[in-house]
């Protein structure tokens, strides 16, 4: 029961070449940093990455993005990532763009065991008549574009079937986690985080805090440990260490 792993190095050490990742954080808030460098440092490439969005400054899944370890994301946000962009127009980049809210719950419901599910978001536009550009050629046209879903009616109102998202592995950050893998997020930290972890078949989470067996409320964990295969204790600066995107004053 003891999950504990001695290294982020030694947690992602069998994470292959093409292997599917489920990523959690959103911006810059509980993004798991450590475990992300930690993989960048094998040197694995041909990355499919589920997250919110491909990580914002130098930080974050930008690590890998800038190393061209990743081949195709699904999220929601390309936001300020300029790297993101132009890889994405220069065809270097497969990019699934999906709506938040259905991004979130693909994930829950792959994790769950949820093959597909039907949502209002996005009938009648591309999300289900298909023609998203998801590769682009590098000359302007598309490469690749997303295919039709299924459309169906539900009490006169339109439904678009979306698939549940399973991934190799996920990497996720908490604010808490015991030696059995259950997990406590800090306030917006906790984001993605929750989702991602039920998402992967192999699911490694780095802790800022980590506590012995019974020291968490039971009714205080957000993410039970039967979701969670490996903890990654933080040290007191890697805990310490969080940047912030965009600061603001008020005068």
């Amino acid at each position: 029961m003891d999950k504990v792993v001695a290294s982020a190095a030694e947690a992602v050490a069998d994470v292959p070449e093409g292997a599917s990742l489920a990523v959690g954080g959103f911006g810059l808030s509980g993004v798991p940093d450590v475990l992300i460098r930690a993989l960048h440092g094998r040197g694995v490439g041909g990355l499919s990455v589920v997250s919110n969005n491909c990580g914002a400054l130098d930080s974050g899944l930008a690590v890998l993005l800038a190393a061209g370890r990743i081949t195709r994301v699904t999220g929601s946000y390309i936001g300020a990532n300029k790297e993101f962009a132009r890889q994405y127009l220069a065809g270097e980049l497969e990019v699934e763009l999906i709506p938040q809210g259905t991004l979130a719950e693909r994930l829950r419901a792959g994790g769950a065991g949820i093959p597909a599910f039907y949502t209002p978001a996005g009938v009648g536009t591309q999300v289900a008549e298909g023609g998203l550009p998801w590769r682009y050629d590098g000359s302007g046209g598309v490469a690749l574009a997303s295919p039709a879903k299924e459309v169906r009616e539900f009490d006169g109102v339109e439904y678009v079937l979306e698939r549940g998202i399973r991934t190799d592995f996920a990497l996720v950050r908490a604010a808490k986690g015991d030696r059995h893998g259950n997990l406590v997020f800090n306030k917006s930290a906790r984001n993605f985080n929750p989702l991602a972890a039920m998402a992967g078949r192999v699911t490694i989470a780095e802790v800022e805090e980590l506590v012995e067996p019974g020291a968490l409320d039971p009714d205080a964990v957000h993410l039970p440990g039967i979701f969670v295969q490996r903890v990654v204790a933080l040290t007191p600066g890697q805990a310490a260490d969080k940047r912030i995107e965009k600061r603001t004053v008020s005068g």
